[in-house]
């Protein structure tokens, strides 16, 4: 049996590369969800790392494919094309590449608005396929970097379309992970002074990206009969006739 997508990227997380984009990505979540507030945050996928931790909602779950050992935090086995959760019972909600390991991405950001409350919000991440490390996915004949295929991944423009079907506002976004495609840690740090210049001259060519998007309803108008408005009586000057034109009027001199 073919072992699911996102247990492959768990795996991978535990690889010089795989740590540098971890390490990266935990930084962003926690800076993303720190200051969001709520009763309910869910994590979907990748239980071995904490991408809530930041965050001070009381009631935290992560779910996951399988039972995962050594993890403390309370966790439900689901599918993220299924969520067993209530609708619109969730603040918060947290996607680790949840959209490029999914057999139906389409159906997972349903889920997601179905469960998310009005002005609920959701963070995302995603390899980016039109970075240095997506190029080199598509070369033939080179080992691939990341578990996820090319053409699973999700580009940011699409995710944004996806977004706007379904009444998504993205209001936050950064691209990250510049470095050179490298296997080794030593590598890695070598091009570690990219970051930097890569944030400011050429960040479309992260390896990563990371959006946060807020659940937006359209508020009911109410349709109705137009009441008339009571029109004010119109105040008029009044005339007053003296003593001398009540004479002539009258005949009397």
């Amino acid at each position: 049996m073919e072992q699911p997508l996102i247990l492959e990227l768990e795996e991978w997380l535990d690889t010089p590369q795989g740590r540098y984009v971890a390490q990266w990505e935990q930084a962003q979540f926690s800076g993303m969800v720190a200051n969001v507030f709520g009763y309910h945050a869910i994590q979907i996928g990748l239980p071995h790392w904490d991408f809530l931790q930041a965050n001070r909602i009381p009631h935290k779950v992560c779910t996951t494919l399988e039972p995962a050992e050594g993890v403390s935090r309370q966790l439900v086995l689901a599918e993220p094309e299924s969520l067993p959760f209530n609708t619109q019972s969730v603040d918060l909600l947290v996607l680790p590449h949840g959209l490029e390991c999914a057999t139906d991405p389409h159906q997972v950001l349903r889920e997601i608005d179905r469960v998310l409350v009005p002005e609920g919000r959701v963070v995302i991440s995603g390899f980016n396929p039109w970075s240095l490390w997506g190029a080199r996915e598509r070369l033939p004949g080179l080992d691939p970097l990341v578990p996820v295929p090319a053409p699973l991944q999700v580009s940011l423009p699409r995710l944004k379309d996806w977004f706007k079907l379904l009444s998504f506002e993205m209001d936050r976004g950064r691209f990250g992970c510049y470095a050179m495609p490298c296997f080794s840690d030593a590598w890695l740090k070598r091009w570690s002074f990219m970051e930097k210049a890569g944030d400011r001259w050429w960040p479309i060519c992260g390896a990563v990206y990371m959006v946060s998007a807020v659940k937006r309803v359209a508020r009911p108008t109410m349709v109705g009969p137009a009441w008339k408005r009571r029109r004010k009586p119109v105040r008029r000057r009044a005339t007053v006739a003296t003593g001398r034109q009540f004479n002539k009027n009258s005949g009397e001199t």
